[in-house]
């Protein structure tokens, strides 16, 4: 018996998140709020304004604090951004007839007198200054939409998008913002060539050393000094002064007194022969 109420127990909890991340994947993959999302992405913040068709995957928002608005279909797979000067206006259509429109420098034509039961289809274009995609269609009301559990009546429908006319022509009418002049972009500069290598400088000769002072000085000084002889007077001009006596006299052999009497001297003559 403990062994059924544990496997009953383990079935209850495996049944209850099974159910919870099923709740939880149809919460999260709601068209609505999966159109929702994609709006908040491209716009950069929260949608003041949202307007959505049930069961065809578009819908359309503003935000006025970016200053953009953007369209999405697809449960918001696809989503266009304009700025909201782009608005050029928006037509109501009962129908496939045009009932009421506002547009940029025009008057707004008020909504035709309709009765809602002989309705079958509402629907609000918004027109944009885009030539590619011009205008966006949000059928709020087609055959068969009496048949959803969210089902709105065709009056409901033609009420909302009114409100959205009345949106409008107050955007139209603002003064649309200047455009920013086109920026030419004007070519860079080519760049400079870049410098030619530098060539290694050539060594340096050494410097020669000064003369030595001392020399030239020595010089100068001999140069100062004045000759102990005049230049002007030739050195081979003869001295007229009388030439030298001799101090001794010449003595003969003959008349010399013996050795006896003579003198001694530091040398004999006689010893020479």
């Amino acid at each position: 018996m403990s062994e059924l109420a544990r496997l009953l127990l383990f079935v209850a909890i495996a049944g209850s998140a099974v159910t919870f991340l099923g709740s939880a994947a149809i919460w999260f993959m709601d068209e609505d709020r999966r159109i929702r999302r994609a709006l908040r992405h491209v716009l950069k913040g929260e949608p003041e304004v949202v307007i959505l068709a049930h069961g065809r995957g578009r819908g359309a928002g503003f935000s006025f604090a970016t200053g953009l608005a953007a369209v999405a279909w697809d449960s918001g797979a696809w989503c266009l951004i304009y700025r909201i000067d782009e608005l050029m206006g928006a037509e109501l259509l009962v129908d496939g007839q045009v009932v009421g429109r506002v547009f940029r420098g025009e008057n707004r034509r008020a909504v035709d007198q309709v009765a809602p039961q002989s309705v079958h289809t509402v629907t609000l274009r918004l027109v944009f200054d885009d030539p590619r995609h011009p205008d966006f269609d949000l059928d709020l009301w087609v055959p068969g939409d009496e048949q959803r559990r969210e089902s709105r009546s065709p009056a409901d429908a033609m009420q909302e998008a009114n409100r959205w006319l009345a949106r409008c022509e107050a955007i139209v009418r603002r003064p649309r913002a200047p455009r920013p002049a086109p920026v030419v972009k004007t070519a860079p500069p080519p760049e400079p060539p870049p410098p030619p290598p530098q060539r290694p400088e050539p060594p340096r000769p050494a410097p020669t050393p000064a003369p030595v002072l001392a020399a030239e000085e020595g010089f100068e000084d001999d140069e100062d000094d004045e000759p102990s002889f005049d230049l002007d007077e030739p050195p081979w001009e003869i001295d007229p002064s009388p030439p030298l006596t001799p101090t001794y006299k010449p003595v003969s052999k003959a008349k010399r007194e013996p050795k006896a009497q003579q003198d001694e001297l530091p040398f004999d003559l006689d010893d020479d022969r």
